[in-house]
């Protein structure tokens, strides 16, 4: 006898099932547990031996005190700002502009997302080593040549150290998103924009009033995952400035690291990455939010 819909229906939910399980087990031993694990060992007073001590939001009132916290978390909103804006425009552009190409657009493609597949401990050596050092580095040789750019090693100088490495971060960012806002607006009608170009319009013109609009999902998405990503920045400015000098390019992440791993205050740690999660939560927040208000993101 044939099988009733209702048992077709189970047999496939359960195959379904089946085939989500093995990612669902990974997520839940390798991101979710940890991820509890570590909300809850920011109320506690830990240094990674032993059994953790509760002490309610302690954690959190040392943080509010303690005025490298506050450092970092400023320089995570000057990383997150810089990387709204630098990063996001320049791939809009560049985007736009290989859209305009009619040949060479793959070989393009492929040069800005060569940085984006190159390991970050390279980039981030060889720019700090071939490009910064002031005696055997690019800057160096600009110097012999009579052309000094900086009076000393970008990354050594509190003042310069976090644009230096945000400024390595862009270049090995902006190409991918060039790439992604290209992979939208080749989802464009063509025909829109021979009608631009009948009635006159101009580049600027095209990608202000029919490129940004139909591309706004994808814009929108990118700059939610910029914010988030930016709140979680840790490899680049730990290998080139560890947080240096003097906190200057410190931000949470590298603060978490060390509070866990340097002075084995793990409680201490959590409790940074904590605040991290929520101000990335925030963002995530506010996009649910526009979403359900018929905003159309």
């Amino acid at each position: 006898m044939p099988r009733e819909p209702k048992e077709l229906s189970r047999n496939e939910n359960l195959i379904g099932w089946a085939f989500l399980a093995p990612a669902l087990l990974i997520n839940i031993f390798v991101i979710l547990i940890p991820a509890l694990l570590t909300a809850l060992l920011a109320f506690t007073k830990w240094n990674g031996l032993g059994t953790p001590k509760f002490i309610g939001f302690d954690n959190f009132r040392i943080l509010l005190a303690d005025s490298v916290y506050r450092v970092a978390l400023v320089n995570n909103v000057k990383w997150t700002l810089i990387f709204l804006v630098v990063p996001i425009c320049m791939g809009v552009l560049g985007a736009a502009m290989l859209q305009a190409i009619p040949r060479g657009r793959n070989l393009f493609q492929t040069i800005y997302f060569i940085p984006m597949i190159v390991a970050t401990v390279i980039s981030a050596r060889v720019w700090q080593q071939m490009i910064f050092h002031p005696m055997g580095g690019l800057l160096g040789w600009l110097k012999k040549q009579g052309i000094t750019l900086f009076t000393s090693n970008p990354l050594t100088n509190p003042k310069t150290s976090l644009y230096s490495v945000a400024f390595v971060d862009n270049w090995h960012w902006w190409g991918f998103l060039a790439v992604v806002f290209l992979a939208a607006m080749r989802q464009i009608e063509p025909d829109l924009f021979e009608a631009a170009d009948i009635e006159g319009a101009g580049f600027w013109q095209k990608l202000r009033y029919i490129t940004l609009p139909l591309i706004r999902p994808t814009l929108v998405f990118m700059l939610l995952m910029t914010v988030i990503w930016s709140f979680l920045v840790f490899d680049f400015i730990y290998i080139m400035t560890e947080g240096g000098p003097g906190y200057s390019s410190e931000v949470l992440a590298t603060m978490t690291y060390k509070k866990a791993f340097y002075t084995f205050e793990v409680g201490l740690g959590s409790a940074i990455a904590l605040t991290m999660s929520i101000l990335a939560g925030l963002a995530i927040a506010a996009y649910v939010w526009l979403q359900s208000r018929g905003v159309e993101i």
